[in-house]
């Protein structure tokens, strides 16, 4: 027998049990107040570092708009997350052609605004405004669509080469899902016909680009095409719960967060066996002929042998999805509206088209010479842009502006859009929808017509697809599709807003983000004479 009664003695499992309660309790009451100061310590460390950093930090000598106290500008930080885009617009108001900055929740959003200094963004080496870098950072792209997709992005080559450069070879294919989608809806439309505006754009927009992409059936399957719809709001929304949180919590969030992921799965399971089947095809057979789809083009601008794993391609083919289909769903709406409220512009529009189509056929060459339309489209995506900043970019070292402003490097900038967008500074009546300002900019006759002022045409001025190098590479392709529609709409249906309104459908504002009117209708009939 032990010579005394412990604990810990096995013969002695009574007096065990019976301490054990008061050990644990012990033990917390003790830890407790450790873990309380630890913590403490850690966060006014933290805190104090914060300051110190920002006390030296050369962001300091930019003015700020709203709070800028360490504390107080949680404040404006918090105000940024609602209504970004008015907070925008009054430091634009303020420091016209002048760089300002804005609390974000982690860290300060620098502002430029004017035609020099988008010019001097335009102009920098990537050595010192990385674009990858921004994106990566505002959508937290390593967490939503995963790690490794930016490393050599080379769908981004296939963007600006081949789904540009087979506009006219593939063409066809596209007007063909165009009347496949109007004849399924609107076969019936002898008297009016109401659809919701936004989700129908979005899924017209959504099938006729995966006609392009990945061809039919898949392109009319709901499923798959449900995943590709929802996912740009799935990684919207996680991208900002994330963007909540400092650098060290974001992997733990990121992680935690699954909406993105069930989208994805979605989709995988339609994408990836056409994916294996097609690189499988390659491997039997690499002189075969293979279709002329996204996913060959994926194959012949890979650069590593990664890029053909079928997650990767299938990762890919998200992403090209994922920069297209809102943005062009939401500008072609906004236009909708616009022309449901202005039926005095719609015989001068159909009488280009009439004029243009009757003489050179639905084809690229017919769509570049519609100048009224484009023009429509152009001056309905100004006043109502899908963002208030553009052209983001992190500093990769510390960088000066031409005004002697020094922009540390780590700080994130971009570009006042809206707020150039409807400035009197750069356009007459800036607040007023004039349908052909741009066709009456273009001097140019039929045969040397000035593409100055078509709507993928790149200015200092008109920066809604961004500038440089680092624009929007999916530009034409969706300035196409957006035509395409546009025009068979306007030769073939009547429209008006629900029961003939003739008030625009607001639209939504939250943060820098624009979104067109989510809930109102487009009634729809075939023409009439």
């Amino acid at each position: 027998m032990c010579a005394t009664v412990s604990p810990f003695c096995p013969m002695s499992l009574e007096p065990l049990t019976a301490w054990l309660p008061i050990y644990k309790l012990r033990i917390a009451r003790d830890s407790s107040p450790i873990a309380v100061r630890l913590l403490g310590i850690f966060v006014l460390t933290y805190a104090i570092l914060k300051y110190i950093r920002a006390r030296n930090s050369p962001l300091n000598a930019i003015p700020t708009v709203g709070y800028s106290g360490v504390l107080t500008s949680y404040i404006t930080a918090i105000q940024y997350m609602v209504r970004g885009r008015e907070i925008i617009q009054e430091g634009y108001n303020k420091y016209p052609g002048r760089p300002f900055k804005i609390a974000a929740i982690s860290r300060w959003v620098v502002v430029l605004n004017g035609p020099q200094l988008i010019d001097e963004v335009r102009q920098a080496p990537e050595d010192v405004l990385s674009f990858d870098l921004a994106i990566e950072e505002t959508t937290q792209a390593n967490f939503t669509f995963g790690p490794g997709l930016d490393t050599h992005p080379h769908h981004i080559t296939a963007i600006s080469t081949h789904i540009n450069r087979n506009m006219v070879t593939k063409y066809d294919d596209f007007r063909d899902e165009v009347l496949e989608i109007f004849n399924e809806k609107f076969s019936d439309a002898e008297d009016w016909v109401g659809v919701t505006a936004y989700p129908t754009f979005l899924r017209f927009i959504c099938r006729t680009a995966n006609r392009y992409f990945v061809g039919a059936p898949l392109c009319r399957n709901g499923d798959y095409l449900s995943a590709i719809e929802g996912l740009t709001i799935d990684v919207t929304n996680s991208a900002k719960i994330i963007n909540l949180f400092p650098n060290f919590l974001k992997p733990l969030v990121g992680r935690s967060l699954r909406m993105v992921a069930k989208r994805l799965n979605a989709g995988y399971r339609h994408l990836a066996p056409l994916v294996e089947e097609r690189l499988n095809q390659a491997k039997l057979d690499p002189d075969a002929s293979m279709p002329n789809d996204l996913i060959t083009w994926l194959m012949e601008s890979a650069t590593h042998d990664y890029h053909f794993g079928v997650r990767d391609m299938v990762m890919r083919i998200f992403i090209v999805n994922f920069t297209s289909i809102h943005t062009s769903s939401m500008a072609f709406t906004q236009g909708i509206y616009d022309l449901a409220i202005h039926p005095e512009y719609v015989k001068e529009l159909r009488e280009e088209a009439e004029s243009v189509i009757g003489e050179y056929g639905w084809n690229k060459v017919a769509l570049q010479k519609l100048r009224k339309i484009d023009s429509f489209l152009k001056e309905s995506h100004r006043l109502n842009g899908g963002t208030s900043f553009v052209m983001s970019r992190k500093t990769l070292k510390d960088w000066t502006l031409s005004d002697g402003t020094l922009l540390p490097a780590g700080t994130l900038i971009g570009v006042a859009s809206d707020a150039m967008s409807t400035s009197e500074l750069l356009f007459q009546d800036a607040g007023t929808f004039k349908p052909f300002r741009f066709s009456d900019m273009r001097d140019g006759d039929d045969e040397f017509d000035s593409i100055k002022h078509h709507l993928v045409v790149l200015s200092t001025d008109h920066i809604i697809f961004g500038h440089g190098k680092r624009a929007c590479p999916g530009r034409f392709f969706a300035a196409n599709g957006m035509k395409t529609i546009f025009t068979h709409i306007l030769l073939n249906y009547d429209i008006q807003l629900e029961s003939g309104s003739m008030e625009r459908p607001p639209n939504i504002y939250f943060g820098t983000s624009s979104m067109p009117n989510l809930n109102a209708k487009v009634m729809f009939r075939k023409r009439r004479a």
